[in-house]
């Protein structure tokens, strides 16, 4: 039974947060998402999804729990990861001038890529890895 051709769910990140509530806004201002649902009490998030486009992230606040303490922030492990998130944009220069301007730190530079695409890494203020590019699997490419 293959159970991946009988679902239309897709792969959606998950992401904690010290502070959701600005990362939120943040990811909004920087990255262009959108508020699709965000679920709060206070200063805690118990539940957010951000929309870009037809893709999602979902976030919520560092907290202890059957869930957070499987999960490990960025700082606490020398700014690595182990995961990231890549977003297909349509204009990558466009869209890293707006992440600059917002603070995002460029972990790699903007340039075109040998696979096809442009893009850039770059970390959020909690430093989470976010790939950005033009680069789309799903469309036919020509080498």
């Amino acid at each position: 039974m293959d159970l991946a051709a009988r679902t239309t769910a897709t792969i959606i990140p998950c992401l904690r947060y010290r502070d959701a509530p600005a990362a939120i806004d943040w990811l909004c201002r920087a990255f262009g998402f959108q508020r699709h649902a965000v679920y709060q009490d206070g200063n805690t998030v118990h539940h957010a999804q951000l929309v870009f486009g037809n893709g999602m992230v979902m976030l919520g606040s560092v907290q202890p729990g059957a869930w957070g303490s499987n999960m490990i922030q960025p700082d606490e492990v020398g700014g690595m990861e182990t995961q990231s998130a890549c977003v297909i944009v349509g204009d990558a220069d466009a869209h890293y001038a707006r992440a600059t301007a917002a603070g995002a730190e460029i972990v790699i530079d903007i340039a075109d890529q040998d696979y096809g695409g442009r893009g850039y890494a770059c970390r959020d203020p909690e430093g989470h890895l976010w790939w950005f590019g033009s680069y789309d699997p799903w469309a036919a490419q020509t080498p």
